[in-house]
């Protein structure tokens, strides 16, 4: 690796010492293309390391590494993986505060947010090694009495796995880790902006006793083309892919060619809905949580919040209050608790829809501008009474701006809460728990929040429906989507 600057916080680690090469067939190499790609502090927006550039053919031989690995692998005894899957549990919490500072450093969240991420991160490969040993079959007798029907789970097979930077380690490990436990091999593409954390658990991976070429990461400035390939190669069976939805629909158009099983946790919009009868200072808290966790660059993020005419405005200070208060700075500061964006297109994006929104007649109550200097910064924004049909209410804003439009109706709000392509995830807040199940049961969404302002866990179908995704990832729902179902007709 190639250090080019450093953070003026020391870290708990040398980033000169990081692997940042290719993990393919249980080595590390340099890409065949010879370039490297530099990887950003967004605090600075300066080079803090240099990574391999893969090309197609670096991408193929992983697949090559993951298809011969994949039958050893799919013969190991269940238990046995999940030892190893717990093995990688205990090392990842075992250095939690040096993969905290990494997932910092090279993605802007703040620590708190990062020790949380390793946390959940984690947790992947200690559920999944329960699950591992849990793959249940069936044996029944069909209904005309001529034979037994017996149907078994076996692993698809060899899986491309894509993910995006906002979580360089939980997007990870919530797909190696059951891909693993149900004995498949596979090839991470982790995204350029974040990829040291994808290597340094690709190490620890190595150490927990993962058999070489079981997993393979490789990055790559040529994304597309380098998926594309893996995806046309016949030893492929499998994608699953976290990211926009628009990515996602081009991936599916690919994956089509060969007949891929495809995962996607893709794009969302998020209603966080306050309804008048609410505990004012719970919904306050959950909304901190459900629109700042990662600085609202998650998909998860509350987008759109809708509070009813009554508390709307006690709502909207609260939250000018609790937004204004909050410290921005370098990730990795011990006291930041709002860090840079990823890039500086994404501060231009968001100022764009704030201004829209602005300029459309919506107030300002706390932020509002990009400040100047080096790093990539947004302030805390809240904005009132925002009218619809805006792009701020009809995109992703994936930062840290909260977006209020009050409502009248029960009616009203499902039906503006419903009116979006996405349906990942939706938030309700109310005194009634009559009419919060109501509500959570009529929202277009694959999860719901109801007085939680977070729903994510290792234990949980994490999902969305409509234009949000295909499949559910955690639970035991996750370790089937790397499986194929057999059924074996047999008399005896």
């Amino acid at each position: 690796m190639n250090a080019h600057s450093t953070p003026t916080t020391k870290l708990s680690f040398d980033p000169a010492k990081l692997p940042a090469d290719l993990w393919i067939g249980g080595k590390w190499r340099p890409g065949s293309t010879g370039k490297r790609i530099d990887v950003l502090d967004p605090s600075t927006g300066k080079p803090v390391a240099s990574i391999a550039d893969a090309s197609v053919e670096d991408a193929l031989e992983a697949v090559a590494a993951a298809h011969a690995a994949g039958p050893g692998w799919a013969a190991t005894a269940p238990r046995q993986r999940g030892e190893i899957l717990r093995k990688c549990f205990e090392l990842m919490s075992e250095r939690k505060e040096m993969l905290a500072e990494l997932i910092s450093l090279e993605n802007g969240k703040s620590l708190a947010d990062a020790r949380g991420e390793v946390t959940y991160a984690a947790e992947f490969f200690r559920w999944f090694s329960e699950e591992a040993v849990r793959l249940n079959g069936e044996i029944s007798t069909a209904p005309g009495g001529a034979n037994k029907i017996v149907v078994m789970h076996q692993p698809i097979g060899v899986a491309v796995l894509v993910t995006p930077w906002n979580f360089p380690a939980a997007m990870a490990t919530r797909k190696i880790a059951p891909a693993l436990a149900a004995g498949c091999t596979c090839v991470l593409k982790p995204a350029t902006e974040t990829p040291l954390t994808a290597y340094a658990l690709a190490d620890i991976y190595r150490e927990a006793g993962v058999p070489d070429g079981v997993v393979n990461v490789i990055t790559t400035s040529r994304a597309g083309a380098t998926v594309s390939a893996m995806l046309h190669d016949p030893r492929v069976r499998k994608l699953s892919f976290t990211g926009s939805t628009e990515v996602g629909r081009k991936l599916l158009h690919e994956a089509a060619d060969t007949i891929v099983s495809c995962s996607m946790e893709l794009g969302g919009n998020a209603p966080f809905i306050v309804f008048d009868d609410a505990d004012l200072e719970a919904a306050l808290d959950g909304a901190m949580i459900a629109k700042m966790r990662n600085g609202g660059e998650a998909c998860t993020a509350a987008n759109r919040f809708y509070v009813q005419e009554g508390i709307v405005e006690a709502f909207s200070q609260g939250m000018a209050r609790r937004m204004g208060a909050l410290k921005v700075g370098p990730g990795y500061e011990p006291a930041t608790q709002c860090g840079p964006l990823i890039n500086h297109d994404a501060v231009e994006r968001i100022g764009g829809l704030v201004d829209e929104a602005v300029g459309k007649g919506a107030k300002v109550l706390a932020g509002g501008k990009a400040g100047e200097g080096e790093g990539f910064y947004f302030p805390p924004t809240v904005l009132s009474g925002v009218p619809g049909g805006l792009r701020i209410t009809r995109e992703e804003i994936f930062g840290p701006v909260v977006a209020i439009t009050s409502f009248v109706s029960e009616d009203e709000v499902v039906a503006a809460a419903n009116d979006t392509e996405y349906g990942l995830i939706s938030y309700v807040y109310s005194g009634d728990l009559a009419r919060g199940l109501r509500v959570s049961e009529r929202l277009e969404a694959g999860m719901v929040g109801l007085n939680r302002g977070l729903v994510s866990d290792p234990a949980a179908p994490f999902g969305g429906v409509k234009q949000s995704g295909l499949g559910r990832e955690g639970a035991h729902h996750g370790i089937m989507e790397f499986c194929e179902t057999k059924y074996i007709a047999v008399s005896w």
